[in-house]
């Protein structure tokens, strides 16, 4: 019992120490805010879905369309995924509680094989924008 009780005093002191002293780390400031952690300045505006680190310039990579291209094609990603995640539960929901209606089953399959078709074709799409767009798309 001690032992637990010495572990617990030491994880509390060291939780306290951090949340006292991680204030003190950041202290980057984007017009006049303080910024929290996840937090990015682009403009002057504070910002915690997009990074602004494009300069413009001579290169594509350095435009804003550059970076709202990669930020679109990124939520596109996780769209597919929770969509995936979630036809493949409805399709199996449907094929555990057919019971002995073979249309039933037949459809639930159908729902499972356009899934997996579906992100086998979104898989090939972004192996391809990855190779068409210089550098990839997570340089930034």
């Amino acid at each position: 019992m001690k032992i637990k009780q010495i572990f617990l005093a030491v994880a509390l002191l060291l939780g306290l120490g951090l949340i006292f002293v991680s204030p003190l780390a950041s202290a980057a400031t984007c017009g006049g805010q303080e910024l929290k952690p996840g937090q990015s300045c682009c403009g002057g505006v504070v910002t915690s879905v997009i990074s602004c680190n494009q300069t413009g310039g001579d290169s594509i990579e350095n435009t804003g369309v550059w970076g709202i291209l990669l930020l679109v094609i990124n939520i596109l990603t996780a769209g597919i995924g929770i969509a995936a995640v979630g036809g493949v539960i409805y399709g199996s929901i449907m094929y555990a509680s057919a019971g002995d209606d073979p249309g039933q089953v037949k459809t639930a399959r159908t729902i499972i094989t356009n899934v997996v078709v579906g992100l086998a074709a979104y898989a090939l799409m972004y192996s391809f924008l990855n190779f068409i767009i210089p550098g990839g798309l997570f340089t930034q």
